[in-house]
């Protein structure tokens, strides 16, 4: 009867960590709102110009997208949550190095731009003297 007792007590304990197992599984959601903010900022990046502006960071973010959307499909919850958030923030710096930069571009141009504005007023100004 100890052995009945024990065996029943093992296989009691047993089921309590296989369903406490899947509750853990169940309570993490798939953080399918999560990947579809991080597409719409690697989306976002793309028109900023990241590709030719930024690929390196671009690249990272489509990575890790991928990662999240795969975890996503294997019903892998944390991982996916991660990849979902780092992928977010990559497409984010994406989008504001290609910015940046594009803003440089203008200002340089517009310097240059000045530049001859100024140096033809000198070249009319000294050509009426």
């Amino acid at each position: 009867m100890l052995r009945e007792s024990s065996s029943f007590t093992t296989r009691t304990a047993l089921i309590a960590a296989i369903l406490a197992g899947v509750a853990a599984c169940a309570s993490t959601p798939i953080p399918n709102d999560k990947i579809a903010v991080a597409k719409d900022a690697v989306q976002r990046a793309e028109q900023a110009g990241a590709d030719e502006l930024a690929p390196v960071e671009l690249a990272t973010a489509r990575d890790k997208l991928a990662r999240a959307e795969k975890a996503a499909a294997d019903r892998e919850a944390q991982p996916a949550n991660m990849f979902a958030e780092q992928a977010n923030v990559d497409a984010e710096l994406a989008e504001a190095t290609a910015r940046e930069k594009r803003s440089h571009k203008a200002a340089m141009e517009f310097d240059a731009s000045m530049q001859a504005l100024r140096n033809e007023s000198l070249r009319s100004t000294q050509s009426t003297q």
